[in-house]
């Protein structure tokens, strides 16, 4: 093992460790301590991982705090893998190379707020992305002088890690094992949102082995081993499945659509609130506060956050191979597009059943404007680096535009109560839906 590797406490053997689910221990030094007890890590502790997916599976509850531990560990283990595998690669890395990147490990999540990725999906002009905030607790106040003074590092140096393609070879290469096709962020989340879920589908691939097959290619790209292409294959399989049966679970989306027609009807009052910084608790109480006296709105939080679940129900859903007119009319609609197609809906159901419905009493989810990340990986053989979706069909045929199409689909949900009173069949309700999204 490399003499620079050995250099840095964290990859040498640390002789303290915090454990964390499934019977993990994470090293820890003064360092890594002083990073975690910092207020921008231990507010973490108060952020869900999966948001509103533990209204599904009640389990679901571990924090970003424990996901930050388990990338933390993940980029400790490819350091040790890579000096053993690759050696020359890391000769070529520096100290602070390697000091920013397991800061960035440390610190990749330390933007988010509550409910973050389906706030952001909805790409309102009033919403920051997530990176300034990380920015913002990585650059000023008690987390800069820690990574200063402690690591010997620029803050800002971190920040642009988490924020900025690389120019520098060495740089990107440690980028994308943090966040590429097939990246150690993704290998902790599957596998502990699986665990915590209490379903088997995120865990069904070869952490060990995969991480044992990274190597650095040129033009500053990752690659795997041959080895490695079985585990890299069940890690695309694990992730279609996570969001199929977990992500976007059908009463997720419908806690999810239901989070963000309340967050876009209070946009303009949350905005000025500080909520940037709140915990899931104190989001959830500002929502609740703020909604009141408001009849769509306060109905829509109480029943995300009051004591009685009352989660909208299944009207309709749509995917790319049955519904395809629909789905293709409404996917990566900018959302407020969404909601006055939503809105026009419920106005149509109304007259035609002549019952009294609300605007905010029926809800269109659909896929979000930004796609998902083209798998793009390469397979060291001894013919040279050949594309991974070429040498795999499960690679080629769940890992690229079909994910967005097939996983994520087109749903209508209604407030409880409502859907019994709409006996619509199929056709006229496809039919009424793409008559609504013509208008926009």
């Amino acid at each position: 093992m490399s003499n620079l590797i050995l250099s840095l406490p964290e990859l040498s053997g640390s002789s303290q460790f915090v454990r964390i689910p499934p019977e993990l221990d994470v090293p820890i030094t003064a360092r890594v301590r002083s990073v975690l007890d910092s207020a921008a890590m231990q507010r973490l502790k108060e952020i869900s991982q999966l948001g509103l997916v533990s209204l599904v599976y009640p389990g679901a509850v571990h924090s970003r705090f424990e996901h930050s531990l388990g990338v933390f560990r993940l980029a400790c283990l490819v350091l040790r893998h890579l000096a053993q595998s690759d050696p020359a690669a890391v000769e070529s890395l520096t100290e602070s190379d390697l000091k920013v990147f397991l800061l960035a490990s440390l610190l990749h999540d330390v933007g988010h707020w509550p409910y973050c990725h389906p706030i952001e999906d909805m790409r309102l002009p009033e919403i920051s992305k997530h990176e300034s905030n990380a920015r913002r607790w990585i650059t000023q106040g008690e987390l800069a002088k820690i990574i200063d003074q402690q690591w010997n590092v620029s803050p800002e140096s971190v920040a642009d890690f988490l924020s900025k393609p690389s120019d520098n070879p060495n740089v990107k290469r440690l980028q994308n094992v943090l966040n590429g096709p097939v990246d150690i962020d993704k290998m902790d989340y599957l596998q502990r949102d699986s665990l915590h879920a209490g379903v088997p589908y995120g865990r069904n691939f070869d952490v060990s082995r995969l991480l044992s097959s990274f190597r650095f290619g040129d033009a500053s790209q990752l690659t795997i081993t041959s080895k490695g292409k079985t585990a890299a294959e069940m890690m695309v399989f694990s992730r279609y499945v996570m969001f199929s049966e977990v992500y976007w679970h059908h009463s997720v989306r419908s806690a999810t659509a239901m989070l963000q027609r309340l967050f876009f009807r209070l946009r303009e009052r949350v905005v000025d609130c500080g909520w940037h910084e709140f915990s899931d608790a104190q989001f959830q109480t500002q929502l609740l506060e703020l909604a009141e006296g408001l009849p769509g709105p306060q109905k829509l939080a109480r029943s995300l956050f009051g004591r009685q679940r009352q989660i909208y129900k299944r009207y309709s859903q749509h995917n790319y191979s049955v519904s395809r007119e629909v789905h293709a009319a409404l996917a990566h609609r900018p959302f407020d597009q969404l909601v006055k197609c939503a809105e026009l809906l419920s106005e149509r159901l109304a007259k035609q059943f002549d019952i009294e419905i609300e605007h905010d009493d029926v809800l269109i989810d659909a896929p979000p404007v930004k796609l998902e990340i083209q798998f793009k990986l390469d397979i060291n053989t001894p013919q040279g680096l050949q594309p991974l979706a070429e040498m795999s069909p499960v690679v080629r045929a769940l890992a690229t535009d079909q994910f967005d199409k097939y996983v994520k689909q087109v749903r209508v949900f209604l407030r409880p109560g409502l859907r019994e009173l709409l006996p619509l069949e199929e056709p006229k309700l496809t039919q009424l839906l793409l008559e609504c999204a013509a208008d926009f």
